[in-house]
């Protein structure tokens, strides 16, 4: 899981052009959103694994408004926010909405990869553990059935055991008969069954 499909969502075409180029080179699938609006239709239908949004954009829907929406959509997304006019209080409600992280512009590539490839992790972390629990929960049914299908031909055993038992102790049967009997009882392909 070395892809990442991301929506870069930005009114400025430098940013969005230059931000697609390098995620593209870094094994990214990138698509773009010119605004806030165009992000919110984008990610009401297709999955993105990051969403990178400007904080402050035209056209009446925010960055904030757009990393709601993403995570109302799904809640795996992670957002980034992008923005020029970083507050402690916008990082903050960023934050509480679900917001992985923020930048500010102008854009450190460095950092911006650095935060890509903790997410590319955790997701990759994430995915092994679902992994792990299907391969659990597979083990466990399969563990599960076994140890019925062992119950009844132990069950199956017993009885088969005391029904010998009962055609040995029989006394008014001479010894002969109840031994060719009791062998019934053993067959092989009855035990098998």
């Amino acid at each position: 899981m070395t892809n990442l499909r991301i929506l870069v969502v930005d009114d400025d075409p430098v940013t969005r052009t230059l931000l697609t180029k390098r995620l593209i080179s870094d094994e990214c699938t990138v698509d773009t959103a010119e605004d806030g609006v165009v992000a919110i239709e984008k990610i009401a239908s297709q999955y993105y694994d990051v969403v990178l949004t400007d904080l402050i954009m035209p056209g009446g829907v925010d960055g904030i408004r757009v990393l709601e929406e993403a995570k109302r959509a799904n809640i795996k997304t992670e957002v980034v926010l992008i923005t020029a006019h970083a507050s402690v209080d916008n990082a903050i409600e960023a934050m509480k909405k679900g917001a992985v992280d923020y930048l500010q512009k102008p854009i450190n590539f460095d950092e911006l990869f650095l935060r890509i490839d903790k997410i590319r992790n955790l997701k990759m972390l994430i995915k092994n553990a679902s992994d792990l629990r299907e391969a659990m929960d597979i083990t466990e049914k399969t563990s599960a059935e076994t140890i019925q299908e062992l119950e009844m031909m132990v069950s199956d055993l017993k009885g088969r055991l005391t029904a010998i038992r009962a055609t040995l102790e029989q006394s008014d049967v001479d010894p002969e008969t109840r031994l060719r009997l009791a062998l019934q009882g053993l067959d092989a392909d009855a035990l098998t069954d």
